[in-house]
Order: structure tokens, then C-alpha cells, then sequence
């Protein structure tokens, strides 16, 4: 490789004293995206991730693996309105995944991304179709930003009913049963609230078709917390509309429900299910009359409950807590041909999907349903208007996207549809395995390696998230799936923070506790050493968001661990990070900058702030994407900055590098983007952990 330099940053002699702690901010002007002085550090770094990045020659390698296993497509349940049903499908020559209707064995698509914008910028962000199945509601964004536009078509004639509504991200849409109108939840405008809390102010308001939004009635969120996320929903008869409201990312959730048959739809008397309990719960008033209540309340592993809407607070259980298992989802099967109504429940067992059957006035156990394998399923789908069926998506380590339907009559489960790509997947071996944390605390990790192992170590991807109750269930991973094909081992760990063992796993990774994700993360590392899998030289370490602050924090804490690492779109300046993008919203899972116990806590591990120069750094990328709202790119910048001028690494060696990408945003993006953005991370990890092998 030829000389590498890194770009001439300046250190600024800045520092604050925050509640006794001396904090350092040697990079803060980087927060500035739009300075000249920040441009042009910028054009500086995609200068030398370019010169750094034309000796990765396994790239072009893994884009060829890539695009061929994400030929696969996907296919998700259907939903199902009268004789219509409404699914997404993604075929192998499509960018995005697009909504399909299928009515008397007939497809049409409704809404194709890919139609409406051939350079692939937009994205379908939700979709609800009305009660008689004659309009749908849908969310779409342009260029990553997530700002989703609401409007409401007619599904036979693909004609404008109303909209565009703007300020709707995130909003549920729950529509009145004559389709007359619906709830929805919409910021306040910029103009009425502070600057830079535009991202936040949520309400919910009855929307009629054909009225203009700004005269929607005001539902509900009035002097609240300007973090709150608010959830409208609504019974399948109109009678009963439910409101669950939680502070940021908090589990902890807030439950009103209003009955319409004595208040109005735009004036709904809410009375409190639950209201300052530090527990989860959704409710839903089934077709039978019942509130049913899925909660983690006094049942860290999830339980379901029943109750008189009429009595919401007088709860009796249905399905109990399982010691081993956590709840994720139920489905009600209640249709006039079934003489014993049954309750489908699905549960992960240290995060493997299972789906039980229940008797549904009882709770009765009644036996499990046949899983297609030891892999992962999204959810369970019923009919609105109730019947025997359910279907469920599935995936695992080796299989694309699926969909199944039980049918309660037959007592069978059968295959819907599969991925519509014919791939050809690499023989692999999977391995569950357990070992233990810094305090004692067993860990699993899923091992996923060539089939043919043989000796010796070799180049292995450690990927780890740990945080906000996201769980990391065994899936079809093209990234995954073409570093084994080339040789590699790759490796996913169920670190706490996550759901994989139910609410106290989550609670043992946040706040004051949040060093033992890491300390999950390091031991992973260190299993996979002492067992032979791999060596330091060839162990790196990639995840993104939250999953990029873990990165920040093995690299910063545990160099010597680890020979490379890729920190997409991350978190890692744990002081400020409640200034910029969605911030605010997850100071329930970290803590705040503005008090002093928590100040120290995020001090301790904060990347950004743990740095020490003179420290041999492993090879490290950042990548972040510049229309992320959710997690500013600043953060990368910092790091990358303050990890060049204090690594002594020759860059040649083990460089620090950022790669930016334009038009694009946190999460969903096309499948060519997505080609480009992984084959570039493995190939980087490929060169600097073991390139001769993969």
C-alpha cells in the first residue's frame, strides 16, 4: 500500500467542567456539518478512504456473493380484508420490496417504491388498509431521512383520496370501522415549538377523509412530556379506543382506553389502565369483548391477561409467565367453525422462535405448533374478521424469508410462499454456543461457520447490538453468509440490553449497568480465542447504531482484542448526544449528561472520551450516511478524528477511516445500496484480520 496521511484536524484546547467532571471536546467544531471547516475535513477523509480503500481487492468478490444470496428476494404475512389479501414481496430484480393485493387468485401491486423513484431513494415506511378494504393508508420518505408522508389512495382505482400529510414518522393509523376517518399521531409544527425540539411534541388527532389536516381534532397529548410516543388504536367494532403512551424508548408504557359508544370519537373520555408502573403492556380488545393485556408486569418474561373493558384495572391470567421462554406475540383464532377457539402464543427460548396453542376462554395448554426450524418468526397474523387461520413469517440462519399458515381445523402448518429467488446457499456449520461474562453470567452466541471447518482459526466477525429490548434471533443474513462462503466464521451475540431473555436481560444492559453489555461483548472475544475459533490477528468486530457504540467501546476498551472493526452510524460522544438527532429519545436507556450520577456513568465507557493516545488502535471504519436523523454523523467524525491523532498505528498498518454515503439514512435503503455499503465493510475487515483466508 502506498503512504497514507491523515488529514490535518485541529485540537481545540476545550474544556468544560460538567458536575465536577473535567470533560475534554478537542473536536467539537466537527459537530458543525456545514462549516467550511468541517467540509473540507470531510472531502479530505473520502480522499483517503479512497486511496486506502483501492487495495481491499476482495471487494468486487464479496458484491458478486452479496447480490447473488440477496437475489433470494423476500415475502411477508398477509393481511387479510374480506376476500383481499395485502402482503410486501420483493422479487430478485427489485430494488425494494413492494405491497402487493391479491384478490380472487389475481396479484396487483399498489405501491411500488421502485415505479415512483428509479434511482431507489424512496422507501414504503408503513401501510394500513381501511376496514372494507377499499383504501389504504401509506407512508413513504425520500433519500433516508424517515420523514414519512401520509396519504390515502383508493386501492381500485390507485386515485389520490387525501393527503399528503406531513410530520406523521412513526405514526400508527387506526381507522374508524365506516373508513370515515382514523387516528393518527402528528408533531406539532416547527413554528410552535422551541428550536431544536422539532423531532419531538407528539399528538394524536382524528383525521376525517377529505378535511384538511390542520383542522383534525386534537385526541390527546396536551402538556406532556415532549418525548412521548403515543399509540392510538382501535377495537375491530369502533366501540373501544385504546392510547398507550411511553416516555422516549422506555418500556414503561401508559394505558388509557376511551369507550365511543359514551363519548364522541373526537372527544374520547379516557379512563387509565395503567398509568406510573415501570412495566410494558399492550392491550387489545379482542372480538369476544375481552381487553387482552400482554405485559411484563410482576413477568420479566412476558405473560398475557384478560379483563372487562368496562373494569380495565381487574386483571385475570390467561397464559403465564414461562421460567425459560420470553412472550413476544399472540393470535386469537375464533372463527364459528371452531368448536374449542384457540390462543396461538409465540415464544422465544434463548431467542428460538416456538409458537404454543391455547385454549382460549381457559388459557389451557393444548400442545405446539411444528416449526419449519431452529429459527426466527415475525409475528403472528389473524383475520380481522376472525377464522381458524394464522400465518407467521419465518427466517433462520440459512433460509430467506418465509411465510406459514396454520390452519386450526386441519391442526396443521403448511407453507404460504417463499422467497420468490432460487440462491444457492453455502453449506454452513451452526452452533448455539454458551459462555460466561466478567460477573458469571452465562451468554449465548450463535457460531455460524464453513461446513467444512478444518483446523486451524480463522478470520471471524464478532457482531453484537445490546440495547433498547432488541433481541438477535438467528436470521438469513446475506452479510453474514458471504463472509463464511469465503471462509470466514461469523458470529452474533446475545449480549444483555437485548430481549433474548426477557425484561431483566434488558435491565441488566442500560443506565448504570450498561458496562456489562460490553463486558458480554469482550468475553465473546475472548471465547472465541481460548476455543481456537480465531486469534486477535484475525477477530474484528462490526455493528451499527447502538451496535456502533459497542464498537466504539471494544475498540476504546479492548484494543488489543481486536485486529479491525466497522462502526456504522454510530453513537459515541455519550456526553452530548442528547443535542442532536433523536437524542432526547433514549436518555431512558443511557442516562442524562445533565445529572451527575449518570454523567459518570456515561463518562466511563463514552468512546469518544476513553481515547488514549499513544494506544496501538485496531484498523477501524466508520461509515455513516449524511440524511441519518436519528443518529447524527458528528459522532463518527469525533472518533475518527480523535482515534487518528491518538492511535500509534502507521496507517498503512491499521488506519482509521470514514466512509460516507449521500441520500441515504439510518436504516432502510435498496438492495444495490445495501451490495455496496456491506461488500465495502467485509472487504475491509477482510484485509485487515486475515485477508490471505477470505
Amino acid at each position: 500500500m502506498h503512504e497514507l496521511r491523515y488529514p490535518s484536524a485541529q485540537r481545540l484546547d476545550l474544556t468544560e467542567n460538567l458536575h465536577g467532571h473535567i470533560v475534554s471536546d478537542p473536536y467539537r467544531w466537527l459537530e458543525e456539518a456545514d462549516s467550511s471547516a468541517t467540509k473540507g475535513w470531510a472531502e479530505a477523509q473520502d480522499s483517503l478512504y479512497e486511496r486506502a480503500s483501492a487495495e481491499y481487492s476482495s471487494r468486487d468478490r464479496f458484491a458478486l456473493h452479496l447480490r447473488a444470496l440477496m437475489g433470494s428476494g423476500g415475502v411477508g404475512a398477509p393481511v387479510h380484508v374480506g376476500d383481499r389479501s395485502f402482503y410486501l414481496r420483493r422479487d430478485p430484480d427489485q430494488e425494494h420490496a413492494v405491497l402487493i393485493m391479491c384478490e380472487d387468485g389475481q396479484e396487483r401491486v399498489l405501491v411500488d417504491p421502485g415505479a415512483l423513484d428509479p434511482e431507489g431513494l424512496t422507501t414504503l415506511d408503513a401501510w394500513k388498509v381501511d376496514p372494507g378494504g377499499r383504501l389504504l393508508a401509506h407512508q413513504l420518505s425520500e433519500g433516508g431521512d424517515e420523514e414519512s408522508v401520509l396519504r390515502v389512495v383508493d386501492i381500485d382505482t390507485g386515485e389520490l383520496v387525501d393527503g399528503p400529510i406531513d410530520r406523521g414518522r412513526y405514526s400508527p393509523v387506526a381507522w374508524l370501522p365506516d373508513s370515515s376517518a382514523f387516528y393518527y399521531v402528528r408533531r406539532l409544527p416547527s413554528e410552535e415549538v422551541p428550536d431544536g425540539e422539532e423531532h419531538y411534541h407528539r399528538r394524536v388527532y382524528l383525521h376525517r377523509l377529505g378535511t384538511p389536516a390542520e383542522e383534525d381534532d386534537l385526541v390527546f397529548g396536551t402538556g406532556r412530556d415532549m418525548t412521548d410516543f403515543h399509540m392510538p388504536s382501535l377495537s375491530r367494532d369502533g366501540r373501544w379506543l385504546t392510547v398507550t403512551t411511553s416516555r422516549g424508548t422506555s418500556a414503561a408504557t401508559e394505558v388509557r382506553l376511551a369507550d365511543l359508544k359514551v363519548s364522541p370519537p373526537h372527544a374520547p373520555a379516557f379512563a387509565v389502565v395503567q398509568e406510573g408502573v415501570d412495566a410494558a403492556l399492550s392491550p387489545h380488545v379482542g372480538r369476544d369483548g375481552r381487553l387482552y393485556l400482554f405485559t411484563d408486569r410482576d413477568a420479566p418474561r412476558g405473560r398475557l391477561c384478560v379483563a372487562d373493558p368496562a373494569s380495565p384495572r381487574d386483571w385475570n391470567e390467561l397464559v403465564p409467565e414461562d421460567p425459560e421462554a420470553v412472550m413476544e406475540d399472540y393470535a386469537i383464532l375464533d372463527g364459528p367453525e371452531l368448536d374449542r377457539p384457540e390462543l396461538l402464543v409465540a415464544w422465544a427460548r434463548h431467542a428460538v422462535s416456538e409458537i404454543t396453542r391455547h385454549d382460549l376462554a381457559t388459557g389451557e395448554l393444548l400442545g405446539a405448533l411444528e416449526m419449519p426450524g431452529l429459527g426466527a418468526i415475525s409475528g403472528i397474523v389473524e383475520r380481522r374478521e376472525g377464522g381458524h387461520e394464522a400465518w407467521f413469517g419465518y427466517t433462520d440462519t440459512t433460509h430467506p424469508s418465509s411465510v406459514y399458515r396454520y390452519d386450526a381445523l386441519a391442526g396443521e402448518v403448511t407453507a404460504w410462499a417463499h422467497a420468490p429467488g432460487e440462491i444457492e446457499v453455502p453449506e454452513v456449520s451452526v452452533e448455539q454456543v454458551t459462555y460466561t461474562s466478567q460477573d458469571g453470567t452465562p451468554v449465548r452466541m450463535l457460531v455460524v461457520a464453513p461446513a467444512d471447518t478444518g483446523e486451524g482459526p480463522r478470520p471471524t466477525i464478532l457482531y453484537g447490538y445490546g440495547g433498547f429490548r432488541i433481541s438477535q434471533p438467528p436470521a438469513f443474513s446475506p452479510t453474514a453468509l458471504a463472509w463464511v462462503r469465503s471462509g470466514g466464521v461469523h458470529v452474533v451475540a446475545n449480549l444483555r440490553g437485548g430481549l433474548e431473555e426477557g425484561e431483566e436481560w434488558h435491565r441488566d444492559g442500560m443506565l448504570e449497568r450498561k458496562q456489562n453489555v460490553f463486558d458480554d461483548c469482550i468475553a465473546a472475544g475472548e471465547h472465541l480465542v481460548a476455543t481456537g475459533v480465531t486469534t486477535p490477528g484475525q477477530l474484528s468486530v462490526l455493528g451499527g447504531s447502538n451496535g456502533g457504540l459497542l464498537v466504539g467501546a471494544m475498540v476504546t476498551q479492548r484494543p488489543d482484542l481486536f485486529a479491525a472493526a466497522v462502526c456504522s452510524a454510530p453513537l459515541l460522544d455519550m456526553v452530548r448526544y442528547e443535542h442532536f438527532g433523536l437524542g432526547q429519545l433514549w436518555n431512558v436507556e443511557y442516562g442524562t449528561a445533565d445529572d451527575a450520577e449518570q454523567l459518570g456513568w456515561l463518562l466511563g465507557y463514552s468512546p469518544y472520551h476513553n481515547v488514549r493516545e499513544g494506544t496501538r488502535y485496531p484498523a477501524t471504519l466508520f461509515t455513516v450516511f449524511d440524511n441519518d436523523t436519528r443518529v447524527d454523523p458528528l459522532h463518527a467524525r469525533k472518533l475518527c478524528a480523535q482515534m487518528q491523532w491518538a492511535t500509534s498505528a502507521a496507517p498503512e498498518e491499521s488506519p482509521v477511516l470514514l466512509r460516507r454515503e449521500s441520500e441515504v439514512g439510518h436504516s432502510a435503503r435498496s438492495v444495490s445500496r445495501r451490495v455496496a455499503l456491506s461488500s465495502e465493510q467485509l472487504a475491509f475487515l477482510a484485509h485487515h484480520s486475515g485477508k490471505a483466508a477470505v
